[in-house]
């Protein structure tokens, strides 16, 4: 395993990450805790989860772990978990209220076993809460000792680069990360997600690396997916659904670019999206979600795979989401290039 720092701290973490929204839904307890312990061993210490994971069970499986664990586990592990979303009933069971998330906290916090969470990340913007209230409460969180750390994530550009703003000028708590989309068929987040981490020193946490299973290869063009895949289950599944991505040529050329690169190096096509997904600029961990010990131990090989510079640019070409000309674009990018040349 790899490590790199939490965005601007000091605190390392492993170049793959485990998530563990399958826990207690797709992984019974004990295929979860199978996980949480090949993880360890190879060197993993990056372990995501969430209050809404399975309502609560994902949190409560990984504190039965540490528990049966001990003092050693905890030490290893940076533990990461997000509120946001309702628990339970009630209109005041959501959003980034100081009274949400004193509540969701602290409900985290028991389900996990333990007293203090390294990442606490607001798991979606809320317009109705002024920020300097939710990043008021993380700072009294960090004071309290129950939170090291802030991460963001599903914040769009503007709104992470307001949140930052705000906790610069009143002093505050600043996030340290942010956890968006990102994969070889959904790299929009370039257009304003990574320059706005870039220009204020976070990292990116990308969930998705493998697209909900496109890039692993296993669905076609001309049938629908069926079986115990998440699309056989279900084709119209989120933004991964199969009639979403199967209209569009850019996700077969994205397919075919993986598949190539993938048989000319003798290695999995996961292993070649996530090998891919690990070097981009400001990615700091990559989440692995896996339903069995098998795949995740499949997808935790691509930490021995690095991309040339040829393979990558092929990868990149295939995945271009096609930018609009203005300000993204070719006219956007020879105004600022000319304006580096001192052109204008």
């Amino acid at each position: 395993m790899h490590y790199r720092t939490l965005g601007g701290s000091g605190c390392a973490v492993s170049t793959y990450a485990l998530g563990t929204m399958t826990f207690g839904n797709e992984t019974d307890e004990s295929g979860s805790h199978a996980q949480l312990d090949r993880f360890v061993e190879v060197g993993g210490t990056l372990v995501d989860t969430a209050d809404v994971y399975t309502a609560g069970a994902a949190e409560q499986i990984i504190g039965s772990w540490l528990d049966k664990r001990g003092p050693a586990a905890r030490e290893q592990i940076v533990l990461a978990t997000k509120g946001r979303f309702p628990t339970g009933r009630g209109p005041n069971d959501r959003g980034l209220s100081r009274k949400h998330l004193a509540s969701a906290l602290d409900a985290s916090l028991r389900r996990l076993g333990v007293e203090t969470v390294d990442l606490y990340q607001l798991h979606a913007f809320d317009p109705y809460t002024p920020l300097e209230e939710t990043l008021s409460f993380v700072d009294d969180a960090v004071s309290a000792g129950k939170v090291h750390y802030l991460g963001l994530s599903n914040f769009t550009g503007w709104q992470l680069q307001r949140a930052v703003d705000v906790a610069e000028f009143r002093g505050l708590t600043a996030p340290l990360t942010l956890q968006p989309q990102y994969n070889l068929l959904a790299r929009e987040t370039e257009f304003e997600i990574v320059p706005a981490v870039q220009a204020n020193g976070l990292g990116l946490l990308p969930w998705s690396p493998l697209g909900g299973g496109w890039l692993t290869g296993k669905y076609t063009r001309d049938s629908a997916p069926d079986g115990a895949t998440r699309l056989g289950e279900n084709p119209a599944r989120g933004m991964e659904g199969y009639d979403r991505r199967n209209t569009e040529q850019r996700t077969w050329d994205v397919v075919d670019a993986v598949r190539a690169v993938a048989d000319e190096r003798g290695v999995s096509m996961a292993q070649v999206a996530l090998a891919w997904l690990s070097d981009r600029p400001a990615v700091t961990s990559v989440i692995l979600g896996a339903r069995t010990l098998e795949q995740l131990d499949a997808n935790l090989a691509a930490v021995d795979v690095r991309l040339t510079a040829e393979e990558t640019g092929r990868l990149d070409a295939a995945s271009d989401p096609g930018a609009p000309d203005y300000p993204y674009g070719p006219l956007g990018l020879d105004q600022r290039d000319r304006h580096l040349r001192g052109e204008v």
